[in-house]
């Protein structure tokens, strides 16, 4: 076979030069920008709305491990800096169960006073309940406690059938809710958090949820409060009712909301008190999501040091 060889001038030598090299540096920009997005998404890096005036120290986890969790999803964040101590797919959709009940809050505490009286108009309501009859009366407060703590979905369905609108107007206050926050990754189907393909947020989106809710004062009360006793306004029926959340009261957890369903899995959102702090964490398609809180919380708990910024 015959030698085969090439011939190029000096300019189309350059020429091929400089396209081989164009081509090579395209593909090293594509690489850093892959590597600038895995760094974003993996190493800790969030947007969230701070005003760096405030800010008077920064954490540093002084640990690098990575705790074997079976959540598929996770999230800690340091609710003063809104850096993220931790993360695990934290922009990958998921179902979010009964933590929609935050949103829920959020739009009633927006709408409603807490000496509200509200007429229950279904008592045929799916899931768990607390047992509330079609015609009852009950205050806002009550209603609240009772959606926050044991997860009534009739207590949910209470709330948005009395707005304005009814339930459909309610869910869409929701999600205009949620786009005002920037959550757009977001996105509600009901109030109660029943409809696993219309309910669906990420482990971020819902960490910056809760931090905007803890910001409620009343919000903040209701999902730290262990047992309640409700009552409907006549004073008739009783409930004694208790929070979900088996870490509350313990490891400085003081709130914030339970989730599951079937295709969404367990789910928990968490807030405690850190060296002064408040770390929220989430988990989210968890086979264990009590056990994979404290794993994250033993991994926050004593490893993070507050670097003090001056202005």
């Amino acid at each position: 076979m015959k030698g085969f060889s090439i011939h190029l001038s000096r300019k189309e030598w350059f020429l091929v030069y400089t396209i081989c090299s164009g081509f090579l540096l395209l593909i090293y920009l594509v690489f850093i920008d892959i590597k600038i997005q895995q760094y974003i998404y993996n190493n800790r890096i969030v947007s969230f709305p701070l005003s760096v005036s405030s800010l008077t120290s920064y954490p540093i986890l002084t640990v690098t491990e990575s705790p074997n969790i079976s959540a598929l999803a996770a999230i800690v964040i340091d609710d003063d800096s809104k850096a993220v101590l931790f993360s695990k797919n934290p922009t990958l959709l998921f179902s979010m169960a009964s933590t929609t009940k935050i949103m829920t809050a959020l739009v009633a505490l927006s709408y409603y006073k807490m000496g509200d009286v509200l007429t229950v108009h279904s008592d045929n309501v799916e899931g768990v309940t607390i047992g509330f009859t079609k015609g009852q009366r009950v205050l806002l407060k009550d209603l609240l406690y009772a959606m926050l703590l044991p997860s009534a979905n009739d207590a949910a369905l209470a709330l948005a059938q009395n707005y304005p609108g009814g339930e459909s107007a309610f869910v869409n206050k929701m999600n205009e809710l949620a786009r005002s926050f920037h959550l757009y990754n977001t996105h509600f189907g009901d109030a109660a958090g029943l409809l696993d393909d219309k309910d669906y947020t990420t482990p971020l989106d819902l960490v910056r949820l809760t931090s905007i809710a803890l910001k409620n004062k009343i919000f903040s009360e209701v999902v730290a409060t262990k047992q309640k006793i409700v009552s409907d306004v006549d004073g008739k029926n009783n409930y004694f009712i208790n929070n979900l959340n088996k870490l509350l009261g313990i490891y400085g957890v003081n709130g914030v909301k339970t989730g599951y369903t079937d295709g969404a899995g367990q789910v928990l959102v968490t807030s405690k008190e850190e060296k002064g702090h408040t770390i929220i964490t989430v988990v989210m398609a968890s086979s264990d999501r009590f056990l994979d809180t404290r794993k994250l919380l033993s991994l926050i708990s004593g490893n993070v040091n507050y670097l003090s910024i001056h202005p």
